[in-house]
C-alpha cells in the first residue's frame, strides 16, 4: 500500500485525504495527526473503494494489515462527507480471536480478555453475519466460561465457527459495512437529513486503544461547550474498563471535570484530564471549530481516536459563531455564514423542548414557529374571555378571518382545518409572533359542537390543554416542556455584523402600534406594509364601519367615517413615533366590505338591533353584498374609486398623523400605497382625491408636509403596464402573495388542501406561497421591475409578500435590484441574515474565495 494512494492510505499529515472523497471523518483525523495530538495509527478507504468493496471487489486486505503492529486490534468506523448523514455503527476489536485472547490473558488479565473477546463475537455476529443478538442472551457467567458459550452460540447459530483469520474479520467487516450504505433503509435516513442520493462513504480502519486493562482504562466523551445553550462548559463522561461511546450510556460513567455530584476523572487520572483539556482547546483553536471528542485512556496513556463537529441547538450555534469570531478564531463573515437564517426564528418563539415526549395528535402546514400551550376554544370570543381570565388558550378554527383578529391577539397559539402558508392564519400569526398549524385537514373540526377530533380518532371538548407547535406543524396532547426564547447579547452582536454586509434593505410587514414596536425591536429599516383593515376589526370602530357600510348616500357615509377618523388617526401617530425616523407605507383599505359584516345569526341580530332596523332587512342587505369571487371582486383601488369616501378619510387620517408626529420629533414622511392597481387610469382618479385632501389639510393646519405616493402591484396586468403606472406613483411594492395567487390561479386559504401532494409528485417543486416562483411569478415581477424602472429611473421598488422573509426569494429580488423587502416582523431577524449571507457570497465568488 503507498501512502500517495488515494484509494486506500495510511492517514499521516501529507497522505491525499480530502471530506469530498474520504468523508469528514478521515478529514479530521488527518487534521489531528497534523496537529501532532495522540492519534491511533489510521488508514482510510476513499468512497469509490468502499463502492467497489460493495459490489464485490476487496482492496488489499493483507496489506492494510501491515500497516499495523503484529497483534493489534482495530476498529472499522464509517466516514460519511457529512457526519450528519450517519453511517453504519463502528465495529471494535477486529483481530480478537482464540491467540490473541491468550496473549491478552497474559498481559490484562483472563476477565479483561474475554470482555475484549466478548463484545467483538457479539458485533461480528449481529453487524457482519446477520444473526439475531438474541441469541447470547441466554448466556451467563462470566470470563473464559461465558466466551466458550458466546462460541458456541456462533458456531451453532451461524453454522460455522468463528472466523479467526484477522484478514478474515477485517474483509468480512468492511464488506458489511459498505453494504449497510447502500441499503434501501440506509439510503432513506441519510436522505431525510439532506444528502444526496449519491453521498458515498469512505471507511476508517484505526488501532484499538484498548480502555480495558490493569492500570487506569477507559473510554469517553468530551466537548467543551453546552450543546443547548452554547456557553463554555466542560460536558461529557468517562467510564473505566470501556470502549467507543460506551460511557454515553453506561450508568457508571463518571463526570470529567470535578463535580460535587461524584467522582470525576479530573480527581481520578488529573494528568490524562489536563491534556485532554489542552487538546480540547488545540483543536478550537486549529480547528475553527468546537469539537467533541472521544477519547481513550489505556494504561494511563491518553489517545484521542476522533473528533466530530459539537451537535448544538440553534441559539448554541449563533453563541459559539460569535464566540469563535470575537476570539479571532474565524472572521465575521464566516461567523454570519454558520447560522442557517431559518433557525433564527427559534431564538425570537418558545419552542417545545427537544427532548420532550410527543404524544401527537395531528399535523398540518407550520405556518408561523413557536410553540405554545392552552385550553382549546373555539371562537374569538371565547379567546377574549379566556385572555380576561388570565388562561392560555388555543383558538381552533376551520379557517380565520379579519373578524378573528382579537381573538388571534388573545389567543397563544391557533389551528386551523384550512388554509395554506399565506393564508390568513398564517400572516396574522407571523405578524404577531403567534404559533400557527393550518391546514390540518386530517383532523376532524366539528365547529359548532366544540369537538375536535384527532387523527387517531381521540376527541378533544373545549377546555382541553394542548400544545401547537408551529416551528414542526404539530397538534400535541398536553403540555411538554419548553424551552423558552433567548435574545442576548451574542444575538445583537451577531445581527449587527449581519447589517454591516447586507446590500438590500429589510422591513417590516406591521399593522399595528404593537406590531411597529416588535419591528424596531428587531431593527427593522421601517414599515414596507402597513393594512390598515386590520384597525377597523376593534369593537368600538366594527360598529361604526357598519353603519358606514350600510349607509345609502356619500353624506351618510362620511358621517360614520368621521367617527372613524380620530381613532385611525390616533393609530398612525403612534405608528409614525415608534417609527420616528423609518420609512412608514400605509396601504389603504384593501378588502371587500362584506367581510365586515356578520354571517351567522346571532351577529346579524346584533346589527339590527345596533342600525335599529328589521333583521330581515339587514340579512338582505348582507346578503346581497355577497360577491361570488370576492377576492376579485369589489376591493382595493376599486372600492377607493366607487366608494371614494373610506380613501377620503383614512388618507386625511394620515396626513393629519403625519402634522401631529413631526411636532415632537424628526419630520414624517408618509408612504401612501393604493392597493390591487390593474390600470394607470385608476391611480390617477384616487391620487387626485389624495392630493386634494393633502391640500386641504395643509391649509387647515396652515403647514407643509411631505408624502409619497405609490401602488401595490399585485395583478399580473399591473406587472406588464409597470411603465404606464410607475408615471403615476413614487415608487412600487409588489404584493407577492396576491400576484402568486392570480399567476397560478390558486387560493391560497385553499390550495394547502392538495400542495403537498402536488410537491411530492412534482408538479411544482415548491409550495409557491412559500417559495417564490421564479419562473413564472418571478418572470412578472422581472417585467415588473424593469418596466417601472424604464419608465421612472429613480422609482422605489420593494417586495411586500411575505416571499420577503424568504432567504432563496431574497437572492432573487437583490439579483433584480430590488430597492428591499418587506416580511412578518418576527422574519426580520432570518431576513437580515440571509440578505447578508448573500453579500459574503457574492464578495467570496468576486475574490474567488472557498463558500464556507
Amino acid at each position: 500500500m503507498h501512502n500517495d494512494d488515494p484509494a486506500v492510505t495510511l492517514i499521516t499529515p501529507t497522505s491525499p485525504v480530502s471530506a469530498p472523497t474520504h468523508g469528514g471523518r478521515a478529514k479530521c483525523l488527518q487534521r489531528l495527526v497534523r496537529l501532532d495530538l495522540p492519534v491511533p495509527r489510521t488508514v482510510a478507504l476513499s468512497f469509490d473503494t468502499v463502492q467497489k468493496i460493495a459490489q464485490g471487489s476487496m482492496p488489499d486486505v493483507p496489506a492494510i494489515l501491515e500497516e499495523f503492529p503484529d497483534g493489534a486490534l482495530l476498529c472499522v468506523r464509517p466516514s460519511s462527507e457529512d457526519p450528519d448523514w450517519g453511517g453504519p455503527g463502528a465495529v471494535l476489536n477486529i483481530g480478537m480471536n482464540d491467540a490473541r485472547f491468550a496473549d491478552l490473558t497474559e498481559k490484562i488479565g483472563q476477565d479483561a480478555a474475554a470482555q475484549l473477546y466478548m463484545r467483538f463475537i457479539q458485533a461480528y455476529a449481529a453487524h457482519v453475519a446477520r444473526l439475531d443478538p438474541d441469541m447470547f442472551d441466554g448466556i451467563d457467567g462470566a470470563g473464559p466460561r461465558r466466551l466458550a458459550q458466546a462460541l458456541a452460540a456462533y458456531e451453532e447459530e451461524a453454522e460455522e465457527a468463528f472466523p479467526q483469520s484477522t484478514a478474515v474479520q477485517l474483509a468480512e467487516v468492511l464488506r458489511s459495512m459498505a453494504r449497510a450504505w447502500g441499503g434501501t433503509t440506509a439510503r432513506l435516513l441519510r436522505e431525510a437529513k439532506g444528502a444526496p442520493v449519491d453521498a458515498g462513504l469512505g471507511l476508517v480502519v484505526q488501532e484499538m486503544a484498548l480502555g480495558v486493562g490493569q492500570a487506569e482504562c477507559g473510554s469517553g466523551v468530551l466537548q467543551m461547550v453546552n450543546s443547548d445553550t452554547g456557553l463554555p462548559q466542560i460536558t461529557g463522561r468517562y467510564l473505566s474498563q470501556s470502549q467507543g461511546r460506551e460511557a454515553l450510556s453506561g450508568p457508571e460513567a463518571i463526570y470529567l471535570e470535578r463535580d460535587t455530584r461524584g467522582p470525576s476523572l479530573e480527581e481520578l487520572a488529573p494528568e490524562a484530564f489536563a491534556a485532554l483539556k489542552v487538546n480540547g482547546a488545540l483543536m478550537r483553536r486549529k480547528l475553527r471549530e468546537e469539537m467533541q471528542i472521544e477519547f481513550t485512556i489505556d494504561n494511563g496513556a491518553l489517545f484521542i481516536l476522533d473528533g466530530v463537529r459539537v451537535r448544538r441547538s440553534p441559539r448554541a450555534a449563533l453563541r459559539i459563531a460569535v464566540a469563535l469570531a470575537n476570539d479571532g478564531i474565524i472572521s465575521r463573515q464566516e461567523a454570519l455564514m454558520r447560522v442557517e437564517p431559518r433557525a433564527l426564528s427559534e431564538l425570537l418563539h418558545r419552542q417545545v423542548d427537544t427532548a420532550a415526549a410527543r404524544d401527537r395528535l395531528g399535523t398540518g402546514i407550520n405556518a408561523s414557529p413557536g410553540a405554545a400551550t392552552g385550553r382549546i376554544v373555539f371562537s374569538a370570543n371565547a379567546a377574549q374571555a379566556s385572555a380576561a381570565r388570565g388562561e392560555s388558550c388555543v383558538l381552533v378554527r376551520r379557517e380565520t378571518s379579519p373578524e378573528d383578529i382579537r381573538g388571534m391577539h388573545a389567543a397563544s397559539a391557533v389551528l386551523t382545518e384550512r388554509g395554506g402558508i399565506t393564508s390568513h392564519a398564517a400572516v396574522i400569526g407571523r405578524g404577531i409572533g403567534l404559533p400557527c398549524v393550518v391546514g390540518a385537514a386530517r383532523m376532524r373540526f366539528q365547529i359548532r359542537r366544540g369537538l375536535l377530533t384527532a387523527e387517531d380518532g381521540r376527541t378533544f371538548r373545549e377546555g382541553d390543554v394542548i400544545t401547537i407547535d408551529g416551528t414542526n406543524g404539530e397538534v400535541l396532547a398536553g403540555a411538554p416542556p419548553m424551552i423558552e426564547a433567548a435574545l442576548g447579547e451574542s444575538f445583537k452582536t451577531f445581527m449587527a455584523w449581519a447589517d454591516e454586509e447586507r446590500d438590500i434593505g429589510i422591513r417590516a410587514n406591521a399593522d399595528t402600534p404593537m406590531d411597529a414596536q416588535t419591528a424596531r425591536n428587531f431593527n427593522a429599516q421601517g414599515i414596507g406594509l402597513c393594512r390598515t383593515e386590520h384597525m377597523f376589526f376593534e369593537a368600538d370602530r366594527l360598529t361604526v364601519m357598519r353603519e358606514m357600510i350600510f349607509a345609502d348616500a356619500p353624506d351618510d357615509r362620511r358621517s360614520a367615517l368621521e367617527q372613524l377618523l380620530p381613532m385611525q388617526r390616533a393609530d398612525f401617530t403612534e405608528l409614525f413615533r415608534i417609527m420616528q425616523g423609518q420609512p412608514v407605507c400605509i396601504r389603504l383599505f384593501d378588502p371587500p366590505l362584506h367581510e365586515f359584516l356578520p354571517s351567522d345569526r346571532a351577529g346579524l341580530r346584533d346589527l339590527a338591533e345596533a342600525l335599529d332596523l328589521p333583521v330581515s332587512d339587514v340579512t338582505r342587505r348582507v346578503e346581497a353584498m355577497g360577491e361570488y369571487n370576492p377576492m376579485l371582486g369589489m376591493r382595493g383601488v376599486r372600492l377607493g374609486i366607487t366608494v371614494p369616501e373610506i380613501y377620503d378619510m383614512q388618507v386625511r387620517a394620515i396626513f393629519e398623523a403625519t402634522i401631529e408626529a413631526s411636532r415632537d420629533g424628526d419630520p414624517v414622511v408618509p408612504e401612501v400605497m393604493i392597493p390591487l392597481v390593474s390600470a394607470s387610469r385608476e391611480v390617477e382618479l384616487v391620487r387626485k382625491r389624495i392630493d386634494a385632501v393633502a391640500a386641504a389639510v395643509k391649509a387647515e393646519q396652515q403647514t407643509e408636509f411631505d408624502y409619497r405616493l405609490g401602488v401595490m402591484v399585485e395583478t399580473p396586468r399591473a406587472c406588464l403596464r409597470a411603465a404606464d403606472i410607475a408615471a403615476h406613483a413614487q415608487f412600487l411594492s409588489f404584493g407577492t402573495n396576491d400576484l402568486t395567487q392570480m399567476t397560478y390561479g390558486l387560493s391560497r386559504d385553499d390550495a394547502g388542501r392538495f400542495m403537498s401532494e402536488y410537491v411530492r409528485q412534482q408538479v411544482f417543486p415548491e409550495d409557491p406561497f412559500h417559495i417564490l416562483d421564479i419562473e413564472g411569478v418571478g418572470e412578472l415581477l422581472r417585467l415588473g421591475v424593469e418596466r417601472g424602472r424604464k419608465s421612472r429611473a429613480d422609482i422605489t421598488l420593494s417586495v411586500c409578500g411575505e416571499h420577503g422573509g424568504n432567504p432563496e426569494s431574497i437572492a432573487y429580488c437583490r439579483q433584480l435590484g430590488v430597492d428591499y423587502v418587506s416580511c412578518s416582523s418576527f422574519r426580520v431577524p432570518g431576513a437580515r441574515l440571509a440578505a447578508a449571507q448573500l453579500a459574503i457570497r457574492d464578495a467570496m465568488k468576486a475574490s474567488n474565495m472557498p463558500i464556507p
